[in-house]
């Protein structure tokens, strides 16, 4: 079955009620940019968000954009990019680490990507889950943090040692200072 997307738009905002699958292995269809066609799995929590959803909307038809305006347009680009801000904005109230930083959509899809990273999936994957026709695109977008780098030194480490992070001696520190 093919999932009809509303005008070819890509993106969140282009999304149509028929491009969202709930049942068994609940999935969303979009064609990204460069008219690319991808499955993206939805979590068990997400799945659940949707249908209310679509429960409180009763929207009439597949080709009904899956998120609207109130009075049942599609939401522009611009529009997602508000609504993030403005929930950024409420969200830094209670964690204040978020104060600050530039929130759109681009960086969540950024820290998605990195989110998959951290789980330990091949970058082969994400490149499949992000549309990106190769890996290679997948590793300029995607940054290894220290986290990252912690983790693989940890597997270098040999067996009969504790990993840890170094700690330089005072006298170090002290010469280093007078350089």
């Amino acid at each position: 079955m093919i999932y009809p997307s509303l005008n070819g738009s890509r993106g969140l905002s282009g999304l149509s009620i028929g491009a969202v699958h709930l049942g068994a292995a609940a999935h969303v269809y979009c064609r990204g940019k460069g008219r690319k066609d991808r499955c993206t799995p939805l979590t068990t929590h997400t799945k659940q968000v949707l249908s209310g959803w679509l429960d409180d909307r009763r929207p009439g038809a597949d080709t009904d954009p899956l998120f609207c305006t109130r009075p049942g347009g599609a939401l522009s680009h611009d529009a997602v990019e508000h609504l993030i801000k403005k929930h950024a904005r409420t969200a830094a109230e209670d964690c204040p680490s978020l104060q600050g930083k530039t929130l759109t959509p681009h960086t969540l899809r950024h820290t998605a990507a990195m989110e998959l990273l951290h789980a330990g999936v091949d970058i082969t994957v994400i490149a499949l889950w992000l549309g990106h026709e190769s890996p290679t695109t997948t590793r300029i977008y995607l940054h290894a943090d220290m986290a990252l780098k912690e983790k693989a030194l940890a597997r270098t480490t040999p067996p009969s040692t504790t990993p840890d992070r170094y700690q330089a001696p005072d006298t170090l520190l002290a010469f280093l200072d007078q350089l």
